[in-house]
């Protein structure tokens, strides 16, 4: 039996609207518009499309996107420099800085530069620590859309074996951190696995959610997989024949219950995800 696709283009477009109609309430009673600001240093090709999808996710949900591209040999400082007059600007709620960034600049502190209020990615060490601890501001964009992907098709992680393959900063170490909190859509019991790790075939066959996250094309086999298990396919990998994610993805489908594809899985949620911290990052600042 070939496995259920988990459609995250769909439930993206379903959340968007649900999204859409909060920012359309939000305006009406505060008046104010949520405001995403991206920067983009360089012209990387990859990032330019990441950075229109995001543009384009913002129009539909009524909410300002405003752009800026910095020239590739924009210093630290000067990058810096631009991020804090975001921090300072009112009108501003949520920043996203692209990654990667050219490598004369170190990530870490343009990451620690974004105030951890605005920091709609939830890459500050403050909102981080504030994620371990069970009392998030945000949820980290990509970890949050796996999370609602499981839950809106019925598939609740309480009680059941995770294994993450991949330790990210971005999607391993966050999404394990979310899933075995003690909270609804949580309370997993979770296995991170990663380069490292021995006897990674052992280890994932036991998965009732196997989450591939690794950066490596078809890297999960159906040899790998526990026939019934949840599989979510975090990947993106540009390959010579086209796009594909970590998951070997046609031998799986036939021995998994669910599956996601690549492309039209994870990623759109992710940007979904995205404009809902931004909401929050606008109604916590209105507050104040």
């Amino acid at each position: 039996m070939t496995a259920a696709i988990l459609d995250g283009k769909t439930l993206a477009k379903t959340i968007q609207a649900e999204i859409a109609t909060e920012v359309a309430e939000f305006i009406e009673h505060h008046g104010v518009v949520p405001c995403l600001a991206t920067v983009l240093v360089g012209e990387d090709p990859a990032s330019q499309v990441y950075i229109r999808n995001k543009r384009q996710a913002c129009e539909r949900c009524g909410m300002e996107s405003r752009h800026t591209t910095l020239p590739a040999d924009t210093t630290e400082q000067q990058l810096i420099d631009f991020v804090t007059a975001l921090n300072n600007d009112p009108g501003v709620h949520g920043i996203l800085v692209q990654l990667p960034l050219p490598r004369h600049i170190v990530e870490a502190n343009i990451l620690l530069a974004v105030s951890a209020a605005k920091d709609v990615d939830c890459f500050h060490p403050e909102n981080v620590g504030r994620l371990v601890q069970g009392a998030p501001r945000f949820l980290p964009c990509t970890p949050h859309g796996v999370q609602q992907l499981l839950v809106r098709n019925g598939i609740d992680p309480a009680g059941k074996h995770v294994v993450i393959v991949g330790r990210s900063d971005i999607v391993g170490k966050p999404l394990a951190n979310m899933l075995v909190q003690k909270a609804p859509g949580a309370d997993a019991t979770v296995t991170v696995c990663h380069s490292r790790t021995k006897n990674l075939v052992e280890i994932t066959r036991q998965a009732d959610i196997l989450v591939a996250a690794i950066g490596r094309a078809k890297f999960i086999t159906a040899d790998m997989v526990k026939p019934g298990a949840v599989v979510i396919d975090v990947g993106i990998n540009r390959t010579e024949t086209g796009l594909c994610g970590d998951v070997d993805y046609g031998p799986v489908a036939e021995v998994a219950s669910h599956i996601t594809p690549v492309p039209g899985g994870v990623g759109p949620l992710t940007i979904t995800m995205l404009l809902k911290n931004t909401l929050t990052a606008c109604r916590d600042q209105a507050a104040k």
